[in-house]
């Protein structure tokens, strides 16, 4: 038994824990996975960046048709995720409330940044693992997303 006096908000909140803790998830939920098309964006602003620079064959890598394509795909899901953190950000903002939402989006959101994350590693080839390059570091961040605010298979 806890005392009424460790009680947040007295002794009329026992047993409201929970679901206190439950309503802070949604805004926790959209935080992420705004973070997550953040870190995104950023890979792939380093990822087309290394490849316009970075020449094969003669030619910057950004011009061969399958780094084009690793490029693409990341721009097109980038642009999904940041419209699902609209919407539950919007839907939050009106109702207080997201829980749908939240979930949902934290879930797609920290994936797609896993997604862009291997991209962007396949475009810097051996040098998206060295720390010289910012890549190195925004590939175990991306990781680390999918388990903050609960795991994508609590989703």
């Amino acid at each position: 038994m806890i005392p009424a006096e460790y009680i947040v908000g007295g002794p009329q909140n026992e047993g409201k824990g929970f679901r206190t803790a439950m309503k802070v998830l949604d805004r926790g939920r959209i935080h992420v996975s705004s973070m997550a098309v953040g870190t995104a964006q950023r890979m792939l602003d380093e990822a087309l960046g290394y490849s316009i620079e970075r020449k094969q064959f003669g030619v910057p890598i950004c011009e061969h048709q399958l780094v084009q394509g690793l490029l693409a795909d990341s721009q097109a899901e980038l642009a999904a995720a940041r419209a699902l953190v609209r919407d539950a950000a919007r839907k939050y903002d009106e109702t207080g409330a997201a829980a749908l939402e939240a979930s949902c989006a934290k879930y797609f959101c920290t994936e797609m940044a896993g997604r862009v994350a291997d991209r962007a590693v396949q475009v810097h080839g051996g040098a998206g693992y060295m720390a010289e390059y910012a890549i190195e570091r925004l590939y175990r961040d991306a990781r680390l997303l999918r388990i903050y605010e609960g795991t994508s298979q609590i989703q």
